[in-house]
């Protein structure tokens, strides 16, 4: 049986803000775009419901929250009728194309008006119940591999200040040394459309492609790369990978993921001198230093450094321990690697399974 969205839901609207609830604490659970906010002191839906993401960052993501709760005002409700579960009709939202119904150039909407009339196949309540609760079960196996992904990345982050101290303060006085002599590093091609003819196209890293420790490799963009930029901007196996913006110092080690792969402006490629030090101890220097405020020291910058240029990079001092040190921790991390290989593995396949069974259920 075919309805139209607009047959099981209803839109509802907010006008918050974050800034009105900034400070407020409470009983009642409030989410934005990126999902949890904090708790304040009302909500404004009584029943379980659906929200999707109506502009900016994140547009088009649906998500599903629970009762006596509230969305800010990038979010739009999707109020759910009798005839429907709750979940159900997340799963339904969620497996709509909704990107098609994007509109606007410089910070994208989109409108129930224009996506109400999406048809998905209608089930009863009964079977509601059983798509549900197959698909919750899935998700909760997705979600207990994701937890233990979570748990070998603190298992190593606990190794490494069990082993290094506080690389930020050098509570352990170790040997400090300025980047720019232990490494050497440049920022990437520019990305310039102009110049794109297509006679020499080759896949390249951008930003959001690294992640911490690991790479997205999915969805890799091509650009001209002519002989001189192959040379310039190739890629090495253990190469670091590091953000100039965004999370600025996010970075991932380079193993040849992708072969004849280059890398766009926005990422500083390091190279290591590994007689001195090692890109794995260094991808998770500066992980501490993202995650415990260690380059608010970068002479100029401040708490809302948006980019970590090369020549700020180049001024950083880093600790550097014995390598014979280094090269244990790295022997650690690979222990854990293959750990999380395999989680990594069941998590893929559960993944799998559940997208094939949306596929099933909602066509």
């Amino acid at each position: 049986m075919k309805l139209k969205l607009e047959d099981v839901c209803e839109r509802g609207s907010s006008s918050l803000k974050q800034s009105d609830i900034l400070g407020m604490t409470g009983d009642y659970p409030i989410y934005g775009a990126s999902g949890y906010i904090g708790n304040v002191d009302f909500y404004h839906q009584e029943k379980p419901y659906v929200a999707i993401v109506k502009d900016g960052a994140g547009i088009g993501r649906t998500t599903f929250h629970t009762a006596k709760s509230s969305v800010i005002g990038t979010m739009q409700y999707l109020l759910p009728k009798d005839n429907v579960l709750p979940k159900y009709l997340y799963y339904v939202v969620g497996h709509m194309h909704l990107e098609k119904y994007f509109s606007g150039a410089t910070i994208p909407h989109i409108y129930f008006k224009d996506y109400k009339s999406e048809e998905f196949n209608y089930d009863s309540l009964d079977k509601q119940k059983n798509i549900v609760e197959i698909l919750g079960r899935c998700e909760k196996v997705i979600s207990a591999r994701k937890r233990e992904l979570e748990l070998l990345d603190s298992l190593i982050k606990a190794r490494f200040v069990e082993m290094f101290g506080d690389v930020i303060h050098n509570d352990r006085k170790w040997e400090c040394k300025q980047f720019s002599d232990i490494t050497t590093s440049r920022l990437g091609k520019m990305l310039d459309a102009k110049h794109q003819i297509g006679t020499c196209k080759y896949p390249y890293l951008a930003n959001f492609n690294v992640q911490w420790f690991r790479f997205e490799l999915g969805n890799l963009n091509e650009m001209d790369f002519n002989e001189k930029d192959r040379e310039e901007f190739c890629l090495e196996d253990g190469d670091l990978l590091v953000c100039e913006g965004g999370e600025i110092g996010r970075c991932a080690v380079w193993h040849n993921q992708v072969k004849k792969c280059y890398f766009q402006k926005a990422l500083h490629r390091v190279r290591c001198n590994q007689n001195i030090i090692l890109p794995d101890y260094l991808s998770w220097w500066f992980k501490y230093n993202c995650e415990n405020g260690g380059f608010a020291a970068i002479e100029g910058a401040k708490a809302t450094i948006s980019h970590l240029t090369g020549a700020k990079m180049k001024m950083l001092d880093v600790t550097v321990p014995p390598i014979e040190l280094q090269e244990q921790f790295v022997d650690f991390i690979k222990h854990v690697d293959k750990s999380k290989v395999v989680v990594q593995k069941a998590l893929d396949e559960a993944q799998l399974l559940f997208d094939s069974l949306m596929q099933k259920y909602f066509g």
